[in-house]
């Protein structure tokens, strides 16, 4: 008989998934990769016998705890889930699950939220980063409808509030890994840098493309996905992120300038397909490549004045808006918008071959 898995199923920013209690999961990484496999419906590039999406931002998946160091009020894991590939990756952050996870947490009964509004600190268990999230609570319970909007989505929602606090080289160590503003691989410009995701940026025009073209049309260019892969291989060493041939760290982002009143166009790949906007802490870090002088961003971008400045990320579905706190040339905190809602509550059979549960 099959063991059934509580389980709810969450949008978060632009990006969706199921979250599961980490004391719901099997307790050794093997099997609970397993079992989070065979919800997705992974390997397969339809997911037709899981949950999956059979697109990146959709075969996502959290896992929920409390933590016993007190140093934050609640554990988020998150997993990219290969789509044809069998693989759970646990090494990246991913901004927009991380809206869901607080809402998901006070589902599932693993927190109490207060009357009016919720704050608590959730950390990303990946790589350490903590962040603040607020969102609304009327009675405790969390509400998903609102006026809040963000691009990506198409119906407003009730207010997300992240804000980041030392994000920086949150997987390759360090703000910019080379220790460089800027590095050239194989004769192009890019800056490698990780202020909450490790992200290579290139100049679209170093690469032959306008930067301001729809994501089918960049994934129909072989040449230049062939292209993007191979500086990306040579990136991840540089990054200290080994060999990221089956990883799917370092993005990269074309950036341009802004066509529409914002402070920089980007298109990003993550990695080999073109997102149809762009990830939370990506745009924390494109934001931050866009204010230091000396990085490929900085020359392309509108990055204004002053010590808290708010950059107009422009991507294919419209603008993320991103407002950073410096201390001198050094960004210091990052706050933003996102959203969630939850799709579904239940549960998911897990078939005994994989694993017959806890009582077993």
């Amino acid at each position: 008989m099959a063991h059934e898995i509580p389980c709810w199923y969450m949008r978060g920013g632009t990006s969706k998934g199921p979250f599961f209690l980490a004391s719901d999961l099997p307790g050794d990484k093997a099997t609970r990769d397993a079992v989070i496999l065979a919800v997705m419906g992974s390997p397969d590039e339809r997911q037709i016998d899981g949950l999956g999406g059979a697109r990146t931002l959709t075969s996502k998946a959290g896992v929920l705890s409390l933590p016993e160091d007190g140093a934050a009020d609640l554990d988020f894991l998150f997993a990219q889930v290969g789509i044809a590939d069998a693989t759970v990756d646990t090494t990246p952050n991913c901004g927009n699950m991380l809206a869901a996870a607080l809402p998901a947490a006070i589902e599932a009964g693993l927190l109490a939220g207060d009357h009016g509004s919720t704050t608590r600190r959730v950390r990303t268990v990946n790589t350490g980063v903590i962040a603040e999230i607020t969102i609304e609570t009327p009675f405790g319970r969390p509400v998903y409808d609102g006026n809040a909007r963000i691009d990506g989505v198409p119906r407003p929602a009730a207010p997300v509030s992240c804000g980041f606090l030392d994000t920086e080289g949150s997987v390759s160590g360090s703000l910019l890994p080379t220790g460089n503003l800027r590095d050239i691989i194989d004769g192009v410009a890019v800056t490698l840098i990780d202020n909450g995701m490790p992200v290579m940026i290139i100049a679209a025009s170093d690469l032959g493309v306008r930067g301001d073209e729809r994501p089918e049309a960049l994934d129909a260019d072989t040449a230049l996905k062939a292209r993007i892969e191979a500086l990306r291989l040579q990136a991840g060493p540089l990054m200290n992120l080994g060999d990221v041939s089956k990883k799917p760290i370092p993005k990269i982002t074309l950036v341009s300038a802004p066509r529409a009143g914002g402070a920089i166009s980007t298109r990003t790949f993550i990695p080999h397909d073109c997102h149809s906007s762009i990830g939370v802490l990506g745009a924390v870090t494109v934001a931050t490549a866009a204010v230091l002088p000396g990085t490929v961003a900085h020359d392309l971008a509108v990055a204004g004045e002053g010590d808290t400045r708010s950059l107009s990320i422009e991507h294919p579905s419209g603008e993320f808006s991103v407002e950073v706190g410096l201390d001198g040339t050094r960004v210091i905190r990052a706050a933003l918008l996102r959203t969630a809602r939850l799709l579904m509550r239940g549960s998911v059979p897990i078939s005994p071959s994989i694993w017959r549960g806890p009582a077993a």
